[in-house]
């Protein structure tokens, strides 16, 4: 609470809407890809399409489209920090051309971050955080609706109007909104996409910024806009091959100083990663994760063995695995990785998922196994995540038949039981042991250490889990399944409820019990 909101009415407000914060969201995506090389980027700076954008009127809207790990994410990063800087600069120098800049980083591996509602969110949040003038166009809303205003089925068209009015509003001369990643919005695309379009047509004041994947879906709803300007990788090929020239010669000599190369070493590595790179970043930063792993002695050996090519490269780190003595564990842990809903902490996933009892109880085990993954995975501040979408793409898809030989329906029959019996053995009474019950939920103070850490995911999802093994075997609910289901009811549902508050996650457990309730409807041809 500042002076400014005596009352904590917009730190009330910022707390309900706060889906997650992008600043932090574009911290881990820079620490999970090895770093952030402000030289890579500097190109789209100086290129006529970005200085279209920034310098006249007709020019509102600016699509960065690319393959999958062409660098699309990291140019927005130097994008934005760009325009930081010239934010910095012009408080600086008290220039009365005041800009605003809000940006999303879609991520399609989770729940929070793959919606239209979620990028409205994040949108809303980050302007109203760094611009607390702006969050007036939100009370308007909020003040009446409260928390619900977020989460309710009207959500993103509520969010859509608050953003146009921050988006209308005269305190400053021009705003940036970026999103990266459109194809990863999974849910609600063509609204969001929509929404876009029609913010082009209201001022010049307001420049968008958006990347993609070459998708024809967002081509056929982005080509409405008549303000729209087009930026391919593919087209820009020349400048994208100096910008991964760059990264590798930074990211080899970073390898370099680590591994204690010798020049020779250092030299063959370089020059294997120009001549199979296919200008892209991502294989370059894979295979040195891969060569991190390997003895000094044995690395010029193993440079052969690294193909060109994203799915290639994909094949030889599966193929590794199944070749490992320790290939159903490390398939276990893909298989699960692959199923979640949004990444999971470590100790999430050791309840989730049937490991060894010396794994599951030590959860630096646990993370060597995520080490030895192929590269497929990262960790951040205990969380895991994938390295990149088309690392996810692949497991579900060409890579299935191997990670998941029983079908995704046993992943899920797993996550559930095993949510089941760790919330039935963790959850109690009061379980953070407090003094009045009745406090506001704000007022509460996660205990150290929190009895729920471990279960956090399984208390959201499991249900959602136990819905999905049934949408994708199309068979009828087992009875054995729905007594487990309405015992865990009988017994637990205070304890569930107490604990879904606890972790804020209260309308999450609404929502999914009314798809319960669908499918118990469905399945029993029940009528309430």
């Amino acid at each position: 609470m500042t002076d400014s909101d005596p009352d904590g009415k917009d730190n009330r407000c910022l707390t309900d809407l706060r889906v997650t914060d992008p600043r932090h969201d574009k911290m881990r995506i820079e620490d999970t890809k090895g770093g952030f090389v402000q030289d890579g980027s500097n190109w789209i700076l100086n290129h006529s399409d970005f200085h279209r954008l920034c310098n006249t009127d007709e020019a509102r809207l600016l699509w960065i489209k690319g393959d999958p790990g062409k660098g699309k994410t990291m140019l927005l990063i130097g994008i934005i920090d760009e325009l930081e800087r010239q934010i910095k600069q012009s408080h600086k120098e008290s220039s009365p051309d005041d800009i605003v800049l809000s940006y999303f980083f879609c991520q399609g591996t989770s729940s929070d971050l793959n919606n239209a509602t979620a990028v409205l969110r994040g949108l809303v949040y980050l302007l109203g955080d760094k611009y607390p003038p702006l969050l007036s166009h939100l009370h308007k809303k909020y003040d009446n609706a409260g928390s619900k205003l977020f989460k309710d089925v009207n959500a993103f068209f509520a969010l859509s109007e608050v953003l146009e009015d921050m988006l209308r509003d005269a305190s400053f001369s021009r705003a940036y909104i970026l999103i990266d990643a459109l194809d990863e919005c999974g849910t609600d695309l063509q609204r969001l996409l929509k929404f876009i379009v029609h913010s082009t047509s209201e001022s010049p004041r307001v420049k968008w910024i958006v990347s993609s994947r070459n998708i024809s879906e967002i081509e056929r709803g982005l080509i409405l806009s008549g303000h729209q300007v087009r930026l391919s990788l593919e087209l820009n090929r020349e400048a994208v091959s100096a910008a991964v020239d760059i990264y590798i010669n930074h990211t080899v000599s970073q390898l370099s100083l680590q591994k204690g190369y010798n020049l020779k070493i250092e030299n063959a590595v370089r020059e294997h990663l120009r001549k199979h790179s296919d200008d892209t970043f991502l294989w370059v930063s894979l295979v040195c994760g891969n060569l991190r792993k390997i003895n000094r002695w044995n690395t010029l050996a193993k440079l052969k063995e690294f193909p060109p090519g994203l799915e290639p490269l994909y094949d030889r780190m599966i193929n590794q695995i199944c070749s490992s003595e320790n290939v159903e564990l490390y398939k276990q842990v893909l298989a699960t990785t692959t199923t979640v809903y949004q990444p999971v902490t470590l100790a999430e996933l050791a309840s989730i998922t049937e490991l060894p009892e010396e794994v599951s109880e030590d959860l630096e085990f646990l993370e060597e196994i995520i080490g030895e993954c192929g590269s497929f995975l990262a960790i951040r501040d205990g969380t895991i995540y994938f390295v990149h979408q088309s690392a996810k793409d692949y497991l579900s898809g060409r890579a299935a038949a191997t990670i998941f030989p029983s079908g995704a329906t046993d992943v899920h029959r797993t996550i559930f039981s095993r949510s089941q019996e760790a919330m039935s053995m963790t959850l109690r009474r009061n379980i953070y042991g407090l003094h009045h019950p009745g406090v506001v939920i704000s007022k509460i103070e996660t205990p150290d250490p929190d009895p729920l850490v471990a279960i956090r995911y399984s208390c959201v999802h499991w249900i959602g889990h136990f819905c999905d093994i049934y949408s994708c075997s199309k068979d009828e609910i087992d009875v054995n399944d729905s007594e487990t289901v309405g015992s865990f009811f009988r017994s637990f549902t205070l304890r569930w409820l107490e604990a879904l508050g606890l972790i804020k996650q209260m309308g999450d457990g609404v929502l999914s019990i009314t798809r319960l309730e669908n499918l118990l409807r469905v399945s029993f041809r029940l009528t309430f």
